[in-house]
Formats: C-alpha cells, sequence, structure tokens
C-alpha cells in the first residue's frame, strides 16, 4: 500500500494555499489519502476540492468529530499515512501536534508554534524528548521563511552587496472588515510572518524591542496594531509597523522592507499579480573598483511566490531522509517570531530582551 498524507483543518488556508502547493509539486509530494475536521461538513468540502485540485479520481477519505470509526484518532491509526499537514486553530495546534507524533506521524504544522511562548517551550521540549529520538520530523510550516525571494534577498546582503547593514524598516498594512473571509476565521489573529522574513533576510538576530500595541477597530480585539522599535545586539537597529486595521481597502506603496547598509541599500515587496504572486527585490549599491570612480548599481528581481510548495517540498524530502540543509520549519527559531510579536503586545515602551524571553 502506497505511503501517504493527510491534511487536519479544513479551513480557507487548507483550501486556498495548501491544494494549491500540493497541486504544484505534482507527483514531488506524497497523495493526499484523507482529511479532517471537526465538522462532517467542512471535512467533505474540503475533500471535494481536493479532488478538483489535485485531479483525483476520487476524494480522500473524510474524518470528523462525532463518529468513533471517523474521528481523528481513525484516521491517525491508519498506517498508510505516514504524515500530517496540520492547519487548525492555535489554541488547538499544540494537542493535536503531540497526538499526531504520539501516533507515530511526521508533522508539519502551520505557524506559529503555539499560542505563546511558555506553550511553545514546553511543546519543543515534549518533541525533543519524546518523539525527535524516534525519528519523527517536525516542522513548522512558515511560508514567508522558505519563500526563495526572501532567501535571496538575505544571501544578496550577506554577500555584502550593500555593505554592513546599520538600520532597517519594515510597514506591513492589512484592512480587514466584517465581512472580510479573515475576520470570520481565526487565522486573523496569526502572528504575522514579516518576522520570519526579516529572520531570514538579516545577517543578525533580533535581540530587544520597545513598543506600543493599540486597538483601532473595535471588532479587532485585543489588539490590531503594533508600532516597535529594535535592535539586533550591537550590530545596527530599525522599526517595525504592523497594521490590520488600515481604514481604506486601497492601501498606499508603503509596505515592505527597506534595509539599509553602509553601501547601499535593499527593498523587498510582494507583488500581487493575480494568479503569479512575486517577491520583487530592488536594490541600489556603490561599486568599487580599484583606479576607477565610484558607480552606483542597481539591480530589479523578480522571483515567483512558492513558499507554500517550498515548505512543503523541504519537508516531505526529510521524511525520506533527505536534507536541503536550508534549516526550514525549525520549531524554537519559528518561536522566536512569536516572542516578538508577544514582546511587542505587552511592552507598553519597556524594553523588552527578546533572547532572554524565548530562552529564559
Amino acid at each position: 500500500m502506497s505511503k501517504g498524507i493527510a491534511i487536519l483543518g479544513a479551513g480557507i488556508f487548507a483550501k486556498e494555499a495548501h491544494l494549491p502547493a500540493l497541486s504544484d509539486l505534482g507527483d514531488a509530494a506524497p497523495p493526499l489519502k484523507a482529511v479532517y475536521s471537526r465538522s462532517e461538513k467542512s471535512a467533505q468540502d474540503l475533500a471535494d476540492a481536493a479532488a478538483v485540485a489535485l485531479n483525483l479520481t476520487s476524494p480522500p477519505s473524510v474524518y470528523h468529530d462525532g463518529d468513533s470509526l471517523s474521528n481523528l484518532d481513525a484516521l491517525l491509526a491508519r498506517s498508510d499515512i505516514t504524515a500530517v499537514i496540520i492547519a487548525l486553530p492555535i489554541t488547538l495546534q499544540p494537542s493535536i501536534v503531540v497526538k499526531a507524533l504520539a501516533a507515530g506521524k511526521h508533522v508539519i504544522s502551520e505557524k506559529p508554534v503555539s499560542p505563546d511562548v511558555k506553550q511553545g517551550l514546553d511543546l519543543i521540549s515534549t518533541y525533543n524528548q519524546t518523539y525527535k529520538p524516534k525519528g519523527l520530523v517536525w516542522r513548522i510550516a512558515e511560508n514567508f521563511e522558505a519563500e526563495p525571494g526572501y532567501r535571496a534577498a538575505g544571501d544578496f546582503i550577506r554577500a555584502g552587496k550593500i555593505g554592513n547593514v546599520k538600520f532597517f524598516k519594515t510597514v506591513v498594512i492589512n484592512y480587514i472588515d466584517k465581512e472580510s473571509k479573515w475576520y470570520k476565521t481565526p487565522w486573523r489573529t496569526v502572528p504575522d510572518h514579516t518576522i520570519a522574513a526579516l529572520r531570514v533576510m538579516l545577517p543578525h538576530p533580533l535581540t530587544h524591542l520597545s513598543a506600543f500595541a493599540s486597538l483601532n477597530k473595535d471588532y479587532l480585539k485585543p489588539h490590531d496594531t503594533i508600532h516597535a522599535i529594535v535592535k539586533a545586539g550591537d550590530h545596527f537597529t530599525g522599526t517595525a509597523e504592523l497594521t490590520w486595521a488600515f481604514p481604506t481597502e486601497s492601501r498606499p506603496q508603503a509596505d515592505g522592507f527597506v534595509i539599509t547598509g553602509t553601501d547601499g541599500w535593499i527593498s523587498v515587496n510582494q507583488i500581487y499579480n493575480p494568479g503569479a504572486p512575486i517577491i520583487r527585490i530592488v536594490a541600489k549599491y556603490v561599486h568599487k573598483q580599484e583606479g576607477k570612480p565610484e558607480e552606483v548599481k542597481e539591480e530589479v528581481i523578480d522571483i515567483p511566490s512558492k513558499g507554500i510548495a517550498a515548505e512543503l517540498s523541504s519537508f516531505f524530502d526529510k521524511i525520506v531522509g533527505k536534507d536541503d540543509g536550508l534549516g526550514l520549519g525549525d520549531p524554537l527559531a519559528a518561536l522566536g517570531d512569536v516572542a516578538f510579536i508577544q514582546a511587542a503586545l505587552n511592552s507598553n515602551g519597556e524594553l523588552v530582551d527578546l533572547v532572554r524571553l524565548l530562552h529564559g
């Protein structure tokens, strides 16, 4: 019997992100054999969508709560399912990750690792002590970390093209109203993966922040906006402005990243071309050649956005013993992104040591 995978969770992200990514991977992905949701209807909807997206002759098997013959335990008991993709509400994820690992399944679970740092550290400790020694793989699905465009920008910076990084800024502008599909799902509360993108691009980890969080739309409680000043040890400083409460659906051309060094700068932006989103890198830097005057060069690079397919591909390779060396999906690294958001929400202007928060 051929080995396959299952998707646990039948929300928007499973349908609009994971299924297209599995379709892009084609035969490089194990067959999708089962889906699970708490309700039978949502699980069936995902199974039907999967049959279309993956061109299956029959939909994957449907599992849901309320029937002992077709619940999550029954799915995890199947010997032909070796790995699961978990895309459930944040508060449920830690317990389901452990449940799947205990059943002997490899796991890739959607970001964040957990609702807060403490729960994340406990979960990582459980994995490291009990399940990692058994050869089970657990990764965090953080697609911004896997985006080829962000990784290329990081390589560009580490190659010294803009000199030593001195400061950066990142601005994220989101508009969510009560009719938004994201407002009606717990996924709207996911800590922004902007921090994961910074983690990939910046040459040194962020160590401290001072921030203020605010609420600008009552229906986005408890907070919808963060303004933070950040530093990376003695290397550089930066600012992060993240909001989900922009007043209009149309947005200024202000969101994205600008990283500035001693010899130039680089900007990185998502360009939402319908059906073909890209990461656009623009770099300007001083080119120096001995005996010649300095020259300012410009490079513009467009890289297709394929983060979800990239993270899944890397995970599938890992569970069959292949390692691409990229270090994707490390739970402790991903928990650092949670630590940033947790610190920013609670700082109220006080300086927070991110290293101490994460490592105690």
